[in-house]
């Protein structure tokens, strides 16, 4: 396994914050650093094709992969991303051939998966206390392997985006159009999807189950209320995202705070929301 030490010893001296000393909290800025980013571009995707429903439905089958993980006597780690990609993939695959509504489709499938998870989690009344740290998220328990997973994902994730931003884009305002003009909507569709999939389960352990959406949704939010123009939309979440949290991060670690991080995290992205809803209207008004 690479030595991540060299990168975590850069960190306290980029931001010179005294709890950034301790090891564990370099890890999970770090973790943050990658994962803020791929929210960030991933939540102005799900805006862009309405698809906050698809992300509720992928973290909460993050308790039946980490059940099935704690069942087998493997690293949940690995189970739970791996279990929402097949989740993600299956949701994208019954929407393309099935007569029914998306919000239908992913309705089944988050019934379903809930009800998988507390039937498995039942079996053994032991797993919920290890389950609890998944419904709150606890972004300060990340481990160097995740953190590798983490900067390959980001690698891949921001390769497909540079290639497919603007198909994406064409795919959510319309998607017969885009296949007329050669736009490989299915492949798009289903890769989006496994993308998203993998994200999500990586922002369980952030911020927890009860607000990964939020993660994804609320920073591409502000961006809309400020942005003009696609591209600048990208940037701003980029901004609120990374400056969320970092700096979630760093009040959590206050003793004046003690807060959980996830929460804190998203704390300051509604606040970066109410700003964004002021600028708007502060620009509504100058037009008028």
């Amino acid at each position: 396994m690479p030595d991540l030490s060299p990168l975590y010893a850069l960190l306290p001296l980029l931001l010179p914050f005294e709890c950034l000393q301790a090891r564990f909290m370099q890890q999970a800025l770090l973790g943050l650093l990658l994962l803020a980013p791929m929210a960030a571009v991933m939540g102005l995707m799900v805006v862009n094709f309405r698809m906050a429903f698809f992300s509720d439905a992928i973290s909460h089958s993050a308790f039946a992969g980490v059940a099935l993980g704690l069942i087998f006597s493997v690293d949940p780690g690995w189970t739970m991303p791996a279990f929402g990609l097949l989740v993600g993939l299956g949701i994208m695959i019954l929407q393309r051939h099935s007569s029914l509504s998306s919000d239908t489709v992913i309705g089944v499938f988050f019934s379903a998966m809930v009800a998988f998870g507390l039937a498995i989690v039942s079996r053994d009344r032991s797993l919920a206390r290890d389950l609890q740290r998944f419904l709150y998220g606890d972004i300060l328990t990340i481990s160097d392997s995740q953190i590798l997973s983490l900067m390959l994902l980001f690698l891949v994730l921001m390769t497909f985006q540079a290639v497919s931003y603007n198909h994406l884009l064409y795919i959510g305002l319309n998607p017969a159009l885009a296949q007329a003009h050669r736009v490989r909507v299915a492949i798009q569709q289903y890769f989006f999807a496994g993308l998203l999939a993998l994200v999500v389960m990586f922002s369980v352990q952030a911020v927890g189950v009860l607000l990964v959406t939020a993660m994804l949704i609320v920073p591409a939010a502000a961006a809309r209320n400020v942005a003009r123009s696609a591209g600048a939309m990208f940037w701003w979440a980029m901004l609120v995202s990374l400056s969320s949290a970092v700096a979630g991060l760093l009040i959590s670690a206050q003793d004046w705070a003690r807060t959980a991080t996830g929460a804190t995290i998203i704390i300051v992205a509604c606040g970066w929301f109410l700003v964004s809803l002021v600028v708007a209207a502060l620009r509504r008004g100058q037009a008028v």
